[in-house]
């Protein structure tokens, strides 16, 4: 892991290099960016990929006290981090939560280094926080850090971990890497600090993805929706309707999978990427 300083703290991320198009991955809440080592190991033959670790509660880095972590802060620290590495045509690639960062920058007009988009099962419309994890998230943000902390620690053990208020709707198959993402809010203070902060920013605007989407039909560039069609996190109506909002939108369907599709489909998500990427005036 590399690491970059930006002016909300410092920053982890993974860095292919290579010479090829680059691929900006963004993860959701307590997630960091192993969520997508297997669709990275896929897309690196061909393209540059770039994987940060966002304060969403599984940084190992704490942000510094001032910092802004409400959604839209969060999207102009990805904008900073673009612009810090210079990547120019990126391919911003969201899940989960990390989409709805993705919707945020689309309707950026500054936001000229993004080149294309991909959605895959994420947060959309009023579906903020999605689905019962989500909503029982941001209400255990409530809790002062402290009390935060002693409520996570159950998460230590996996029959609460596939609980459908935790990871289990999230993911078919990736138990470990869920209970590699909770051990920074289990064990560090600082940590538990920043996501307590950042729950209580997004429980304050829990319809900033409805104003979003009304934006959304003015994005110009190609954009490609992927849909997990077992998702029971995120409505299937919504990969249809963000497809649709999209002047460029398309809409591709994967199956055997939840929300989590770079754990449960990494290979064929990564490929239907690829596919994208290489021929996106199919996204018409």
């Amino acid at each position: 892991m590399r690491e970059i300083e930006l002016s909300a703290g410092t920053i982890e991320y993974r860095d292919t290099g290579g010479t090829g198009p680059t691929v900006v991955l963004l993860h959701g809440l307590l997630m960091d960016a192993s969520l997508w080592d297997e669709s990275i190991a896929v897309l690196s033959a061909e393209h540059r990929c770039v994987a940060p670790t966002l304060p969403f509660g599984a940084h190992r880095r704490a942000m510094r006290a001032e910092a802004d972590l409400s959604l839209p802060g969060i999207a102009r620290l990805v904008a900073e981090f673009l612009d810090r590495l210079d990547l120019d045509d990126v391919t911003l690639v969201g899940n989960d939560t990390g989409g709805a960062l993705v919707q945020l920058l689309m309707c950026d007009t500054e936001a000229a280094r993004v080149g294309r988009v991909v959605l895959a099962s994420c947060d959309a419309f009023d579906n903020f926080p999605p689905g019962l994890t989500g909503k029982t998230l941001l209400l255990t943000g409530k809790l002062s850090p402290r009390l935060f902390g002693l409520f996570m620690q159950q998460m230590r053990l996996r029959p609460v971990r596939r609980l459908r208020i935790a990871f289990g709707w999230l993911t078919k198959r990736g138990d470990a890497a869920t209970a590699r993402w909770l051990a920074p809010i289990l064990t560090r203070a600082e940590i538990r600090r920043d996501t307590v902060r950042m729950l209580r920013a997004a429980a304050a605007d829990t319809d900033i993805l409805l104003a979003t989407a009304e934006m959304l039909p003015g994005f110009d560039r190609p954009g490609l929706v992927v849909w997990a069609s077992e998702d029971r996190v995120m409505p299937p109506d919504h990969g249809r309707r963000l497809a649709e909002l999209l002047p460029w939108g398309r809409l591709v369907e994967i199956g055997d999978s939840y929300t989590l599709i770079p754990l449960d489909q990494p290979a064929e998500l990564a490929q239907v990427i690829r596919e994208f990427i290489l021929t996106p005036e199919t996204a018409r």
